[in-house]
């Protein structure tokens, strides 16, 4: 730990301009952005090239359909604060109508832990609930492809479950993502977006599920990507016991 010591005035002047040069350049300010511009200048730096590359970079996702799945993320998240992703939904075309929609599979799709639930402990006397057979179609029943299209509909829950940590719905939404054959490029980017409201973790133990997925044969994967599922050691250091 250093002293407190005096800081001479070019030094304030310094800092003061640095963090209104963040405020001019990003339109607003918050909290974090400042306490990381007096402190850690180099890990602020980091942060925006990182913010950029996750949120900005366009790759598979077109920006409609980033933005889409950015709601489902937020949603699940209770993150309120992200109100610049309400502008960008809008700005790339998002219409209230599509909005209200997915806001009503979200709510769907959280709520798919009473469907894991009679899957893992009442599917004997309830056998049409085994799996997740039914909790898909009861999804796919509430789908309007005039609105959204299905696939997407599906990557921005499979963010959903992700953000929540939600093995058994995220695994739900992955299935039906091959089944309708749209590419695994698209949801790594969908299930990235996750690392920023949520941390790597959950992005990390996403990808541990579709890797289960892959394992088990419940998905097949692409050339592509069969090569990252048949990569061994996969689960981090272990320990031996004596």
């Amino acid at each position: 730990m250093t002293e407190i010591r005096s800081d001479d005035e070019a030094e304030l002047r310094d800092l003061r301009e640095r963090i209104e040069a963040l405020r001019r350049k990003r339109g607003f300010l918050l909290p974090h952005h400042g306490a990381m511009a007096l402190g850690a200048p180099d890990l602020q730096d980091a942060y925006f090239r990182m913010y950029a590359a996750l949120t900005q970079t366009d790759r598979h996702l077109s920006a409609f359909e980033r933005e889409t799945v950015w709601l489902a993320v937020l949603i699940a998240a209770k993150e309120a604060i992200g109100t610049h992703h309400v502008e960008l939904f809008f700005a790339a075309g998002g219409t209230q109508a599509q909005a209200r929609q997915i806001t009503r599979l979200s709510a769907f799709a959280m709520g798919s832990q009473a469907y894991a639930f009679m899957d893992s402990h009442w599917s004997g006397p309830f056998p049409e609930l085994a799996g997740n057979e039914a909790y898909s179609a009861a999804f796919d029943a509430l789908l309007d492809e005039k609105l959204l299209p299905g696939g997407l509909c599906h990557l921005a829950m499979a963010a959903l479950h992700a953000t929540l940590g939600r093995p058994w719905g995220l695994a739900a939404h992955i299935e039906a993502i091959y089944r309708r054959g749209v590419a695994e490029d698209a949801l790594v980017e969908a299930l990235s977006l996750i690392m920023w409201p949520v941390g790597v973790n959950h992005f990390l133990d996403a990808c541990g599920v579709w890797t289960d997925l892959m394992a088990s044969g419940r998905v097949t994967p692409s050339p592509r990507y069969r090569i990252w599922a048949e990569t061994p050691r996969q689960g981090g250091h272990s320990f031996e016991t004596s």
